[in-house]
């Protein structure tokens, strides 16, 4: 049975996937319980506020990162290693530049930026004075995110989930020894640089391992390859602009409207469903790059294949996914009270009952998803997201202007409904995506 598990690369990615999503959900449940009774609603929801700059500081991708799995898959099922060399010096030379701009702009901009949250006077303080080391660490995790996409482009995802997870548990341990010892919120910033460090590190052994690819070779740097990356990652940054609409947004509107103090809710419901959901969908990201490389092969016996991994990839959903959620729905309220003892609050319960439900009904588009992506309709991804985010913006938005007011629940049942039209949409993209391709093999 394992034999026949572990009989592909693909198997393995996949298998990977599921044992790192459950040993994030591990870390997830030790780093609440211990951010917060160190650090408190309020002061974990100032450290959300300079996550949420991290996050619009990787706008500065400008979306190569998925390009870069993609191109550096399709050139490395060809074993084109100068070209899979001159994909990867090419996106570290442009996200430098860009990350820097980025840079420039927090460092520029930072009282206007941390003025959007509404801060207290104190907590505004306390942002302010992390916010250059932030924007700076931002720039290196740009870096970084090229070569986990690299590894995964190389066939050797596995290994990027098993990265990905280890920064994870380092972020963890030294920012629970640095708190322990009362570095306070300073402690979360150290224990992502650790990590990503760590996590840099471990890559690149891992791509020298895989194929014998040398980065720092000037003559690689190839303007028809800036170009492709630039047009594929054009698409995906659209939409990363449209999940600047989502997340980060919302949490600024809660912070404005609501209370700083109920943003550690929303990010604990949501990263909390999202992480049940990666222990499905984590199994599917392999889809991408190995469709990707089958768009290179013969057309009949490659749209077969894709057929059977999208069927396969549906009855994963199904039949692994859809019990999950169900005992989820019906445990939560007990199981996060065990899980946050005195740190438990009566508003997080329904709020993750929402988004468990969001989050189940945007995993049935996932496998569509990749489908589309690796057959190069990045366009699709940006539609999806502009459903989903643009949607959020809109009814978030017009709430606050109407009443001035947000309600974190009411947030989260707009996203059922947006999620729910996101994934129809992939579903029946791809199946025409698919049919259309078919049709052209039998001309």
């Amino acid at each position: 049975m394992m034999r026949r598990l572990f009989s592909s690369q693909l198997r393995v990615n996949m298998a990977s996937g599921v044992v790192t999503s459950i040993l994030n959900i591990a870390v997830l449940g030790v780093a609440y319980p211990v951010y917060l009774s160190f650090l408190d609603y309020e002061l974990y929801g100032i450290w959300l506020v300079l996550a949420v700059v991290l996050n619009l500081a990787q706008l500065g991708d400008l979306g190569i990162s998925q390009a870069v799995t993609k191109l550096v898959a399709e050139e490395y099922g060809q074993n084109n290693i100068r070209n899979i060399e001159s994909y990867v010096f090419t996106a570290l030379a442009v996200l430098c530049v860009s990350g820097s701009v980025i840079l420039l702009i927090v460092l520029r901009f930072d009282r206007q930026i941390i003025g959007l949250f509404k801060l207290s006077v104190a907590n505004e303080a306390i942002a302010l004075k992390l916010l250059p080391y932030v924007g700076i660490l931002s720039v290196y995790v740009l870096m970084v995110q090229v070569f986990g996409a690299t590894l995964s482009g190389l066939g050797r995802m596995d290994i990027t989930n098993y990265c990905r997870t280890l920064n994870k548990v380092i972020t963890v341990g030294i920012a629970t020894i640095l708190l322990w010892k009362g570095y306070g919120i300073e402690s979360l910033l150290l224990g992502n640089v650790f990590a990503f460090i760590t996590m840099n590190a471990v890559c690149l052994i891992f791509i020298r391992r895989t194929a014998k690819i040398r980065f720092l070779k000037t003559a690689r740097l190839d303007t028809q390859r800036l170009k492709k990356l630039l047009n594929f990652g054009g698409t995906v940054f659209g939409s990363s602009i449209m999940a600047m609409l989502l997340g980060p947004f919302n949490k600024m509107m809660l912070s404005r409207y609501a209370g700083v103090e109920l943003v550690p809710i929303y990010e604990i419901a949501y990263n909390s469903a999202v992480r049940i959901r990666a222990l499905v969908e984590s199994a599917l990201r392999p889809i991408m790059p190995e469709i990707s490389i089958l768009s290179q092969r013969t057309a009949g016996t490659s749209l077969k294949r894709i057929r059977a991994i999208n069927r396969k990839s549906m009855a994963l959903i199904i039949l692994g996914g859809l019990p999950l959620f169900a005992i989820l729905l019906l445990v939560a309220r007990p199981l996060l009270q065990l899980w946050l003892q005195e740190k438990y609050n009566e508003a997080i319960p329904m709020a993750f009952r929402l988004m468990l439900v969001c989050t189940f009904v945007s995993l049935v588009g996932v496998p569509a998803f990749h489908t589309l992506l690796g057959l190069g309709k990045a366009k699709c991804y940006l539609v999806s997201s502009m459903i989903v985010a643009g949607g959020n913006f809109v009814l978030v938005g017009a709430t606050a202007l109407l009443v001035e007011r947000v309600w974190l629940n009411g947030i989260l049942e707009g996203l059922f409904f947006l999620s729910a039209l996101s994934a129809a949409y992939l579903i029946i993209e791809a199946s025409r995506e698919i049919g259309r391709n078919q049709s052209e093999c039998h001309k």
